[in-house]
C-alpha cells in the first residue's frame, strides 16, 4: 500500500511537536499518512456496511491510538468529518450504553482543542445530544432495572459541545426549559442543571443579543432574590461563572459585585460569634470552588477595578481562619480557594497577553489586567498564603498558590518567603517549618532565577540558599532529607554550576548584579565538594548493621529506597550541570577514591555507592570509564583466577561494575573484550548474590547497546562552553532547537549484542533442553540460575528481537479487516530468532516442571515473568512507563511557567518528554494481533492459573488478564476452557483448579471482567456455567473463601453490568474526503444491501441468544440439587436480564411471579422488583392530545414573563365548588398531572392524557399476551393472594424497616395494567391489616394504598368513585391505629400517592385529610401525626391547592396556643409549608395562597399583653396575678410562633424580613445571655431564632429597618436585650459584609451603635461591645483611623476622682470603655503588628494599676497578645523601639502577670 504523491499534501490541524525530534522522524510522516488513510477507509466502510461491532468499535479505537501517537495530524476537513461521524454514532437511538461511552470519550478528544475549529467550520445540533442526555440521566426505567447506564462521560461531552451549537439554539433551549422553572418543584433542579450544561456562552459580540442577553437578567434576578441556598443554586452559580469567564468585558457585573461577594462569603459557612447555630441546609449546599474561582477571576480588572476592593476585604475578613492554629470543616474549602485563585488569574493573564490568536473573542483592552491590578491582587492574597504555609493539612496548597503568585509579581512574593526560609534554616528545633518553606521555595525556583524578570536581586540568593540547605542532608530525618534533595535538584537543574569568576576581567559590559553573580559563582566548586562529602557521610551511616537488626531480611525498607532514589537523582543532576573542570578535577576523582578505598556491605550502602558511580559515569562516560573499568576488571580477574572466594569484595566490585555500564553504548565498545570475559565468568559463579548481580550487569550492558535514548540532559544545548553561563540561568529549552544527542545502536553494537547472546543465551537454552530430555538433569538452584540468565538476556535485548509471529488464530469472518498498526523495520533473517527459541524451550520446561516437580515455585515465578515478556516486552514495560509519565507530569507542574505557556519548559524536561514519546510508540504500536503462538502461551498461563500453589496462581492470573486486555478477541478462546474446569461433568478436578477458574472469571485487577464481557456468546456461556458449578463435585460451601469469591463475582457483575445491545441500527450518511485518499474503494451497492441484510439477521440472532440465556438460567433453577446460594445467584443474574427493548420470555415471568411466595426472603425481594419491571414492560401505551391553555381559560397570557398565580392558570387550581363529582363533570375537566406546568410559563405544546381513554374498561382475558395472562391467573387465585399478603406483612428487620418503594411500584403496575380486577380479592386482607396496629401490617397497607391511588390515574370515573368509597373508610380506620413506628410511613404513603397528580382528581383524599386533624381525640401524638400526613399530601401539591391552605390556616389559627410540644413543632412545620408559596421572586404575581404579612399582623395583635411588658420572666405559672388568662395564652402562642420561625429559617425561598422585624423586640426580651441547658423551651427557642435570623441575607432596602429595630432595642431597660443586640450584630455584619459596605451611611450607624453600647452601665454589655468592636475592626468593616483612636484615648484618660470614698461610677465607666476600646484595637490584629500597635500597648500598660474592672481587662489583653504573637516573636520584635521592648518584657513576665 503506497500513498501516491506528496506525503503530507494537507496542512495538519495540530501535530505532536516531539515527534519531529525523534531520531527516526523522517519515517513518521509517511507512516502517519498511511495509517490515517487506513483508518478513514475502514471506519467509513464499517459504518456503511453497518457493522458496529467489531468493525466500528475496532477502528474508532485505532483512531484513539492515532491521536495519542501523532496528535491531530489530519486536515481540517477530516477533523470536521470525524467529529460529525462520531456525533451521529453517539446519538444513535438504540446504541448500547457502553459503546456510546467509548464514542463519547473519543469525541471529547477530538473536540478538546477548541481553537482549532471555529463555529463557522462546524455546527452541531443540540437536540440529539439533549435527547440522549435526557434518556441517560433522567431514565424512566432505570430504577425498575430495565436498563443500566454508565453515567459520567456525558457531562464532559456536553461541556465541550456547547461551543458549536447554532445561534438559534439559546432561544429553543429557553422555550424548552422555562416551563420547568417552578421553584417549589424538583423540575427546577432539572431545568437549571440543563441550562448549566447546554446554554452556549462563547459567541462573537454581535450575536450576544441571541445568546446570553436573552436570559441573563431573568436568571440573575432569580439568583439575587432567592435565599437559603436551595439545591439548584449551585448549578446556577456555575452557569453564571462560565458566562463571566467566557465574556470578560461584555457583561456589566458592577451592580452585582457586593451581592456576589456576600454570597461567596456566606457559602463558606464560617463560624462567627460565640453562640452561633448553623441552619441545617447551609452545611450541604455550598458552591463549587472551581467555578467560584473562575467567577472571581473574571470580575477583576476594568476601570476602577471594583471587584479587587471586595476581594481584598474578603481575604482580610477570612485571613485569621488560615492561621495554623484554627481548623474545622470549613478549612478544606478555604484552602481550595487559596490554591486555585492565583492559578486561575495566571490563566487569564496568559489568555490576555500570550495566547495564540484564535476565533474566540478577545478580552477588550479596557478590561485587561494591568500590572497594577496584579500587584493589588497579590497583596490581597499574600497574607493568607504565608499563614497557610504551615497549615496542619500540609503546605502543598499554599506552595501552589505562591508558585503562581510568584509568576505574576515576583517582587512582592519572593522576599517574604525568603525571609522565612533563612529563619527556618537557622533554627534547629522546628524541622516542620524548614520542610514547609523548602517546598514553597521549590515551586518558586524558576521565578527566582530566570533572567528577564522583575526581581533581579533574586539570583543573588541562589548560592546562599544552596549552601544553607546542605545541613538538610541528614541521615536521622528521612523526610527532611528527601525534601532537601528535591530542593537542591530543582535549583541545580535551572543553574549551570560553572565557575565564571574570571569573566568580569574579560567583559566590560556587565551590570553590577552580573558582576556580583560572577564572583559568587566561584563557590560552586565548594558546594559540589561539600555536597559529595555529605552524601558520603549519609552512605557511611546507612550500612545494614546500623540500620537494622540482624534478624530481619536483607532487603531495603521503603524509606531507604526513597532516599537512595533521591540521592542518585540529585547527584546525577549536579554532576550533569557541572562544568568539565569541576567534574574532572574534583568530583570524579573524589567519587572514585571513595568507591575504591572502602569496603561496603552489599545491601544498602553498596547500592548507594553504585548509584553514585553510575551517576558519575552517565554524565561524561569517556573519562569515567577510563578510570573505573580497568580497575574493576583487574580486581575481578585477580579473584577468579586465584579461585580465592573473597565473595564480599568480588561482589562489591561487581556492583560497581554493574553500575558503570548503564552508560552510552559507544563507549562500551572500547572495553568489549574485557566485558565479555567478565560476564562469561561471573554469570556462572555459584554464589546466588554474585550471579544475580552479574545478570544485572548483563542486562544493562545489552540495554545500553540496543536501545534508543538521549545521552545528555544539560540545561543548555552543547555543554557549558559559552563564555557567560550566568546568562543561561533558568533559561527555558527551545522546542525548535533542542539539539538532543541520541544514542542509536550502530552495526558494531548490534553485532556485539548478538555475539553476547550466542555466548551466553544459546548454551543456557541448550542446557535447559538437555535437562528436560533427562540427559543432564540440573538441581533446582542450577535451573534457577539458567532461567535468570535467560530472563535477563530477554530483558536486555528485547528491543532487538522481533515479535512472535506465525499464523493467525482462527476467527469469525468480519467484513472489515482488523489488523494491527504496523511500524518497525523488517527483522533480519540471518540471525537466530531468540524469542521463538526461548518460547519453545519455556513451554517444554513448563510442562516438565508441572509433571515432575510442581512445588518448584521459584522457577515457575521466573517462567511466568519470561512468558509475559515474550508476548509484550519491546524495550519498556507498561507499568514503568506509566510511573515515569506520572513523575514527568508532577515535575512539569512544579516547574512550569503557566504565564508564558507555549511549552516553555526547561530543556531536561523537554528531552524527557521526547523520550517518553518514543517509548509510548513502542507500547502502542507493537500491538495486539492474536496469533496461534499467543493462543498456546495463554493456554499455558491458564494451566498455571489453576495449578496447586496459590502464589503461582495469582501471578499467572495477573499476566493472563493483562494479555486478554491487549489481544483482541482472545477471551473467546479462553472462556470455554475456563468453564470446562467449572463444569459438573469434570470428575477428576481439584479444588485448587476450581478456585483458580473462578478467580480468572473475577479478573481482579484488570478493567475487563470475563464474567461480564459485552458479548452475548460469552455471557450466554458464563452465567449459566457459574450457576451450574454449584453441582460440581469439587464445590463445597464449607470453605468460606469460595463463598466470598462467588459473592465478589456476582457483586462485580452487578457493578459493571451495562445493558448489552440487541438491536443495532446505523444511519446511512457519510462524506468522502480526499487527502490522504482512503486506501480502500467505497463499498458497492450490492455490498451495502448485503450489509443491511446482515444487520437484520444479526439482530434476530442476538434476540435468540438473549432468550436462550434466560431459558438456560431458568433450566438451572429447575434443578432440585442446586445449593441455595446458587439459586440466589441465578435469580440475581436473571433479574439483570430485564430490558427496555425486548419483553422478558414468559417462562421467566412465571418464575418471578411464583418467586413472590418463595420461602427465601432474598428471592422474594428480587422477585418483587423484577415483577415491577415486567409490569412496566407490559404497560399499554396511552394516547395523549395537545391542548391550548388559552382556549380553556379564555385568556391569552400577557407579554413578557409573568409568573405565579394569574388569571390564565387559575383553572388548574383546586376549587371545592367545582369538583368532578359526576361522570359529566369528570369528563368536562382537563386534568394536568404535572405540578410545575403553568406556574412559570406554558410549554409550546402542552400534552395531556386524551379524554377518550377515560371510559375504557379493563383488559379482556382474550386480548392479553402470554406474560399478562400468567400474572392475571396468579393474582386471581385466592390462595396465592393469601400467601402473598402473609409474606408482605411480615417483619424484615425490626426497627429498620420503612416504606418500600419497590413494593409500591409492583402494586402501582398491577392496578395500572389491570384496572380494579384484583380489588375484590385484596380488599378483605386490606381491611384486616388496616385494623391491626402492628407496624408491619400498617406498612403493608401503606404500600398497597399508595400503589392503588397512583395506579388508578387513568381509571374511568365509575371505577375511581367505587374505589374511594372503599378507600376512605379504610384510611380513616388505619389513621386511628397510627403508632410512633408507622406515622412516617403514612406520611410517605400519602406524599407518594399525591406526587405528580392533579389535586382535583384526588379531591376525596384531600377532603378526607382536611377533616379536623386537631380533634384532640387520641391524644397529642395522634394530632401531630395527622398533621404530618396532611402536610405530606399538601406539600406535593404546592401552589395548586391555595384554597385548602386558606382553609387549613383558618382552622389552625385559633388552635395555635397548643399545650403539647410535639403538636407545636408540627404546627410550626405546617405553617412553613402554608407560607412557602408566598415568595418575593422577580416577575411573580402576588400569590392567592395565604400571605405572611397578614398572619403576622394578626399574631402581633394577640401578643399585645407581652409586648407591653418590660421583661418577660420565667414565672409564667404563678396563679396569684389577675390577668393570667390572656397572658398565658399569649405565652403559649409565642411558643408556637417560635417553632414556626425556626422551621422556616432554612426552608423558605425568600425571607419576609419586615414581618420578622416586628417580632424582633419580643425575641430580644426573652433570649437569655448565657448558654444554659436548664432554661425552659421558650428561652432556648428564642435564642435559636435570633441566631438563625441574624444569618439571614439582607437586601439594601431592608438594612435601615433592621438597624432602626436594633437601635430601639439598644435603648431597652433590660441589659439582656442590649447584650443580645451585640451578638446579633456580629453575625449579621459578617454574613452580609459586602452588602452593608456598599451603603456607607449604615456603616456609620453601626459604628455609633457599638460606641454607644461601649459606654453602657452594665459591665457585661461593655465587654461584649469591646469584643464586637474588635471583630468589626478585624474584618475591616470600618477603618481604625486616627479619629477613632483619639476618641478612645480621650475616653481612657477620663480622670478618676481621688476621693477615698465611692468611685464616681460614670467616670469609671467612661474610663473602662476607653480601655476596652484600646484592647479591642490590639485584639483585632492577632497575627501581626501594625504601626499603631506599639503605642497603644504602651498606653494600655499605664492602666495596670487602675481599679477593677479596668485592671482585669488590661491583664487579659496582655496575656492574649502574648499568646497570639508568641510564634513569630522574632519578627514582631522589630516593630518596637528598645524602650518599648523593656516595658513590654517587664509587663509580660512581671509579678503582676501572675498575680
Amino acid at each position: 500500500m503506497v500513498v501516491e504523491g506528496d506525503t503530507a499534501g494537507f496542512t495538519p490541524q495540530k501535530e505532536i511537536v516531539y515527534n519531529g525530534l525523534l531520531p527516526y522522524s523522517d519515517r513518521l510522516e509517511r507512516e502517519a499518512t498511511e495509517l490515517l488513510a487506513e483508518i478513514k477507509a475502514n471506519l467509513s466502510r464499517a459504518v456503511l456496511l453497518r457493522e458496529l461491532w467489531p468493525g466500528v468499535a475496532f477502528w474508532s479505537r485505532k483512531l484513539f491510538s492515532f491521536l495519542q501517537l501523532y496528535g491531530r495530524r489530519f486536515s481540517k476537513e477530516d477533523h470536521i468529518l470525524f467529529i460529525k461521524l462520531l456525533y451521529e454514532l453517539v446519538t444513535l437511538p438504540d446504541l448500547e450504553p457502553h459503546m456510546m461511552q467509548s464514542y463519547a470519550k473519543l469525541l471529547i478528544q477530538l473536540l478538546k482543542k477548541k481553537e482549532l475549529l471555529s463555529r463557522e467550520d462546524i455546527q452541531l445540533q443540540w437536540r440529539p445530544l439533549y435527547d440522549l442526555y435526557e434518556r441517560v440521566v433522567y431514565s424512566k426505567t432505570e430504577h425498575l432495572g430495565l436498563v443500566w447506564f454508565p453515567k459520567y462521560v456525558l457531562h464532559l461531552l456536553v461541556l465541550f459541545k456547547y461551543l458549536y451549537f447554532p445561534v438559534s439554539s439559546t432561544q429553543e433551549m429557553l422555550d424548552e426549559w422555562r416551563p420547568l422553572l417552578c421553584v417549589f418543584d424538583v423540575a427546577m433542579q432539572k431545568a437549571i442543571s440543563n441550562m448549566e450544561l447546554f446554554l452556549p456562552t462563547i459567541m462573537p459580540p454581535q450575536e450576544h443579543g441571541q445568546g446570553f442577553q436573552l436570559w441573563f437578567d431573568e436568571l440573575m434576578s432569580l439568583w439575587t432574590s432567592v435565599q437559603n441556598q436551595p439545591s439548584w443554586e449551585g448549578h446556577l452559580v456555575n452557569l453564571l461563572a462560565r458566562l463571566a469567564n467566557d465574556n470578560i468585558g461584555y457583561v456589566d457585573w458592577t451592580p452585582y459585585i457586593p451581592t456576589i461577594f456576600t454570597r461567596i462569603l456566606r457559602s463558606f459557612n464560617l463560624p462567627v460569634g460565640v453562640s452561633q447555630m448553623v441552619a441545617p441546609r447551609y452545611l450541604t449546599n455550598s458552591y463549587d470552588t472551581g467555578h467560584l474561582v473562575l467567577w472571581i477571576t473574571a470580575l477583576l480588572g476594568g476601570p476602577g477595578n471594583p471587584a479587587q476592593k471586595e476581594l481584598t476585604c474578603l481575604f482580610n475578613s477570612i485571613a485569621s481562619f488560615y492561621h495554623p492554629s484554627n481548623h474545622g470543616r470549613w478549612q478544606a474549602r478555604l484552602m481550595r480557594l487559596l490554591q486555585r485563585l492565583p492559578a486561575s488569574v495566571v490563566r487569564r493573564v496568559h489568555r490576555e497577553r500570550n495566547a495564540d490568536p484564535s476565533w474566540i473573542t478577545l478580552v477588550p483592552e479596557s478590561q485587561r489586567l494591568t500590572d497594577e491590578d496584579l500587584q493589588d491582587f497579590t497583596r490581597s492574597l499574600i497574607g493568607a498564603a504565608l499563614l497557610a504555609m504551615f497549615s496542619k493539612t500540609g503546605s502543598t496548597d499554599a506552595a501552589y498558590a505562591l508558585q503562581n503568585l510568584a509568576l505574576l509579581t515576583p517582587e512582592l512574593v519572593i522576599p517574604p518567603v525568603l525571609e522565612k526560609m533563612y529563619a527556618a534554616m537557622e533554627t534547629l528545633t522546628e524541622p516542620h517549618t524548614l520542610t514547609a518553606t523548602l517546598s514553597c521555595m521549590i515551586g518558586m525556583a524558576r521565578s527566582l532565577v530566570s533572567p528577564n524578570n522583575r526581581y533581579p536581586e533574586g539570583r543573588a540568593h541562589v548560592l546562599p540558599l544552596l549552601m544553607g540547605s546542605l545541613p538538610g542532608v541528614d541521615p536521622n530525618d528521612f523526610s527532611k532529607c528527601m525534601i532537601t534533595f528535591q530542593f537542591i535538584a530543582t535549583f541545580t537543574t535551572l543553574v549551570p554550576l560553572v565557575d565564571c569568576s574570571s569573566a568580569p576581567s574579560r567583559y566590560s559590559e556587565l551590570t553590577e548584579t552580573e558582576k556580583d553573580l560572577c564572583f559568587a559563582s566561584a563557590e560552586f566548586e565548594d558546594f559540589v565538594l561539600q555536597f559529595l562529602d555529605r552524601c558520603f557521610a549519609l552512605i557511611d551511616s546507612s550500612t545494614l548493621e546500623q540500620t537494622r537488626d540482624e534478624m530481619e531480611t536483607d532487603t531495603q525498607t521503603h524509606l531507604e529506597s526513597l532516599v537512595e532514589l533521591g540521592l542518585s537523582s540529585t547527584v546525577s543532576t549536579i554532576l550533569t550541570q557541572c562544568s568539565k573542570q569541576i567534574y574532572k578535577v574534583m568530583a570524579l576523582q573524589k567519587v572514585y577514591n571513595f568507591a575504591t578505598c572502602n569496603v561496603f556491605e552489599t545491601c544498602v550502602s553498596g547500592r548507594m555507592v553504585a548509584d553514585m558511580c553510575r551517576a558519575a559515569a552517565k554524565c561524561h562516560p569517556a573519562e569515567s570509564l577510563r578510570l573505573f573499568v580497568p580497575h574493576c576488571c583487574s580486581v575481578i580477574f585477580h579473584i577468579t583466577d586465584s579461585q580465592y572466594h573473597a565473595v564480599c569484595v568480588c561482589v562489591c566490585v561487581c556492583v560497581e561494575q554493574c553500575s558503570i555500564t548503564r552508560v552510552d553504548g559507544e563507549q562500551l565498545l572500547k572495553y568489549q573484550g574485557d566485558l565479555e570475559r567478565i560476564l562469561c565468568v561471573c554469570v556462572r559463579l555459584r554464589c546466588k548474590r554474585a550471579y544475580t548481580l552479574a545478570c544485572n550487569l548483563l542486562e544493562h550492558t545489552l540495554r545500553s547497546l540496543s536501545l534508543i535514548y538521549p545521552t545528555e540532559y544539560r540545561s543548555t544545548p552543547g555543554g557549558f562552553n559559552t563564555d557567560l553561563p550566568i546568562r543561561d540561568w533558568g533559561r527555558a529549552g527551545d522546542v525548535a532547537a533542542l539539539g538532543v544527542c541520541w544514542h542509536v545502536p550502530s552495526q558494531e553494537e548490534e553485532n556485539f549484542v548478538f555475539q553476547l547472546l550466542s555466548r551466553l543465551l544459546h548454551p543456557e537454552l541448550q542446557r535447559i533442553k538437555s535437562h528436560i530430555s533427562g540427559d543432564q538433569p540440573m538441581s533446582r538452584e542450577e535451573l534457577l540460575q539458567s532461567l535468570a540468565i535467560v530472563q535477563h538476556c530477554l530483558l536486555g535485548a528485547g528491543s532487538m528481537l522481533p515479535p512472535l509471529d506465525g499464523p493467525h488464530a482462527a476467527h469469525f469472518a468480519f467484513c472489515v479487516h482488523t489488523g494491527r498498526l504496523r511500524v518497525s523495520s523488517p527483522p533480519d533473517d540471518s540471525r537466530e530468532n531468540y524469542r521463538e527459541s526461548i518460547c519453545q524451550t519455556m513451554r517444554l520446561l513448563l510442562h516438565h516442571i508441572l509433571e515432575h516437580s510442581e512445588d518448584d515455585t521459584k522457577s515457575l515465578f521466573v517462567i511466568i515473568k519470561i512468558i509475559s515478556d515474550l508476548m509484550f516486552f519491546r524495550g519498556t514495560h507498561k507499568k514503568e512507563f506509566d510511573s515515569r509519565w506520572k513523575s514527568f507530569t508532577l515535575v512539569k507542574k512544579s516547574m512550569e511557567n503557566r504565564l508564558l505557556g507555549k511549552k516553555q519548559h526547561i530543556r531536561a524536561l523537554l528531552i524527557d518528554r521526547v523520550l517518553l514519546q518514543h517509548e509510548m510508540r513502542k507500547l502502542v504500536v507493537d500491538g495486539s494481533e492474536y496469533k496461534v503462538v499467543h493462543q498456546e502461551l495463554l493456554c499455558n498461563l491458564l494451566l498455571l492459573s489453576t495449578s496447586t500453589y496459590s502464589q503461582v496462581r495469582s501471578r499467572a492470573q495477573s499476566v493472563l488478564m493483562a494479555a486478554m486486555g491487549t489481544l483482541s478477541f482472545a477471551y473467546r478462546d479462553l472462556i470455554p476452557q475456563i468453564l470446562q474446569l467449572l463444569s459438573p461433568q469434570l470428575t477428576k478436578g481439584s479444588q485448587q483448579q476450581f478456585k483458580g477458574a473462578l478467580y480468572c472469571l473475577l479478573s481482579v485487577h484488570s478493567g475487563m471482567c470475563l464474567a461480564s464481557t459485552r458479548d452475548w456468546d460469552c455471557v450466554g456461556a458464563v452465567w449459566p456455567a457459574l450457576v451450574r458449578c454449584g453441582l460440581s463435585p469439587t464445590m463445597t460451601l464449607d470453605d468460606p473463601s469460595i463463598g466470598r469469591l462467588l459473592d465478589d463475582i456476582i457483586d462485580r457483575i452487578h457493578r459493571q453490568h451495562d445493558t448489552i445491545g440487541i438491536y443495532f441500527t446505523v444511519a446511512n450518511r457519510i462524506a468522502q474526503s480526499k487527502k490522504p485518499t482512503p486506501c480502500l474503494e467505497a463499498p458497492s451497492v450490492e455490498e451495502l444491501k448485503e450489509g443491511l441484510q446482515r444487520q437484520r439477521i444479526r439482530n434476530v440472532v442476538t434476540a435468540r441468544k438473549y432468550e436462550k440465556l434466560v431459558n438456560d438460567l431458568l433450566d438451572c433453577l429447575e434443578d432440585s440439587d442446586l445449593p441455595w446460594k446458587f439459586e440466589h445467584m441465578a435469580t440475581d443474574l436473571l433479574s439483570l436480564q430485564l430490558r427496555d427493548d425486548h419483553p422478558l420470555p414468559h417462562d421467566a415471568v412465571l418464575f418471578f411471579t411464583q418467586g413472590l411466595i418463595h420461602d427465601s426472603i432474598s428471592i422474594r425481594k428480587v422477585a418483587i422488583s423484577a415483577l415491577a419491571g415486567v409490569l412496566k414492560q407490559l404497560k399499554r401505551p396511552t394516547k395523549k392530545e395537545a391542548v391550548k391553555p388559552s382556549d380553556i381559560s379564555g385568556l391569552e397570557d400577557p407579554e413578557g414573563v409573568c409568573v405565579g398565580d394569574r388569571e390564565g392558570n387559575c383553572w388548574l387550581q383546586y376549587d371545592s365548588n367545582n369538583l368532578p363529582l359526576s361522570q359529566e363533570q369528570w369528563d368536562s375537566q382537563h386534568f394536568v398531572e404535572k405540578t410545575h406546568l403553568g406556574y412559570y410559563t406554558w410549554p409550546r405544546e402542552m400534552m395531556i392524557y386524551a379524554a377518550s381513554e377515560k371510559s375504557k374498561d379493563d383488559l379482556q382475558y382474550e386480548e392479553m399476551s402470554e406474560g399478562e395472562k400468567i400474572i392475571f391467573e396468579y393474582f386471581s387465585d385466592p390462595e396465592f393472594i393469601d400467601q402473598l399478603m402473609e409474606f408482605l406483612s411480615l417483619e424484615d428487620r425490626k426497627g429498620k424497616d420503612s416504606f418500600n418503594p419497590r413494593r409500591f411500584c409492583l402494586f402501582k403496575g398491577l392496578f395500572r395494567n389491570y384496572g380494579d380486577v384484583f380489588l375484590p380479592l385484596l380488599w378483605p386482607h386490606l381491611e384486616q391489616l388496616a385494623s391491626d396496629p402492628h407496624e408491619s401490617s400498617q406498612r403493608c397497607v401503606c404500600e398497597i394504598t399508595a400503589g392503588l391511588i397512583r395506579g388508578s390515574k387513568l381509571w374511568s370515573f365509575s371505577q375511581v368513585d367505587r374505589l374511594w368509597k372503599l378507600l376512605c373508610p379504610l384510611i380513616r380506620t388505619a389513621l386511628t391505629n397510627i403508632t410512633v413506628e408507622t406515622y412516617t410511613d403514612w406520611g410517605t404513603c400519602i406524599a407518594t400517592a399525591c406526587e405528580g397528580r392533579d389535586p382535583r382528581k384526588l379531591h376525596w383524599l384531600m377532603e378526607l385529610l382536611m377533616e379536623s386533624p386537631l380533634s384532640g381525640e387520641g391524644g397529642s401524638f395522634r394530632d401531630a401525626s395527622l398533621l404530618y400526613v396532611l402536610q405530606g399530601g399538601l406539600a406535593q401539591q404546592q401552589w395548586r391547592v391555595s384554597e385548602l391552605l386558606h382553609r387549613l390556616l383558618a382552622y389552625l389559627e385559633p388552635k395555635l396556643t397548643q399545650v403539647y410540644k410535639n403538636v407545636r413543632e408540627r404546627i410550626g412545620s405546617v405553617l412553613t409549608y402554608i407560607f412557602m408559596i408566598d415568595v418575593a421572586l422577580p416577575h411573580t404575581a402576588p400569590t392567592s395562597s395565604p400571605h405572611v404579612a397578614e398572619f403576622v399582623t394578626r399574631v402581633l395583635e394577640r401578643l399585645k399583653p407581652l409586648t407591653s411588658e418590660p421583661e418577660i420572666h420565667n414565672h409564667v405559672h404563678e396563679e396569684n396575678t389577675q390577668e393570667t388568662d390572656e397572658r398565658t395564652q399569649a405565652v403559649k402562642l409565642l411558643k408556637t410562633v417560635l417553632k414556626w420561625l425556626m422551621a422556616s429559617a432554612g426552608r423558605t425561598f425568600t425571607t419576609p424580613v419586615q414581618q420578622q422585624l416586628q417580632l424582633l423586640p419580643l425575641l430580644f426580651k426573652i433570649a437569655p445571655v448565657e448558654i444554659d441547658e436548664s432554661y425552659d423551651e421558650m428561652k432556648q427557642d428564642a435564642r435559636t431564632c435570633l441566631s438563625l435570623m441574624s444569618q439571614g441575607l439582607l437586601y439594601p432596602e431592608h438594612i435601615p429597618l433592621v438597624l432602626a429595630a436594633l437601635e430601639e432595642m439598644a435603648g431597652s431597660r433590660s441589659w439582656h436585650a442590649r447584650f443580645s443586640v451585640l451578638t446579633y450584630l456580629q453575625i449579621m455584619v459578617f454574613y452580609n459584609l459586602f452588602i452593608l459596605l456598599s451603603v456607607p451611611a449604615e456603616v456609620l450607624c453601626i459604628r455609633e451603635l457599638v460606641m454607644q453600647l461601649l459606654l453602657d452601665e452594665q459591665l457585661e454589655v461593655r465587654d461584649m461591645a469591646g469584643t464586637t468592636l474588635s471583630g468589626l475592626l478585624q474584618c475591616q468593616f470600618f477603618p481604625l483611623d486616627s479619629s477613632l483612636q483619639t476618641q478612645l484615648q480621650t475616653l481612657s484618660q477620663t480622670p478618676l476622682p481621688k476621693a477615698r470614698g465611692e468611685l464616681s461610677s460614670t467616670d469609671l465607666v467612661r474610663r473602662h470603655a476607653g480601655v476596652l476600646g484600646l484592647s479591642a484595637c490590639i485584639l483585632s490584629s492577632p497575627y501581626d503588628v501594625p504601626d499603631w500597635m506599639p503605642q497603644i500597648l504602651m498606653n494600655l500598660s499605664d492602666h495596670l494599676n487602675d481599679p477593677q474592672p479596668i485592671e482585669l481587662t488590661v491583664k487579659k489583653t496582655l496575656s492574649e497578645f502574648r499568646r497570639t504573637h508568641h510564634d513569630n516573636w522574632q519578627e514582631h520584635r522589630q516593630s518596637f523601639t528598645d524602650d518599648q521592648l523593656l516595658v513590654l518584657t517587664d509587663l509580660l513576665v512581671s509579678p503582676c502577670y501572675y498575680a
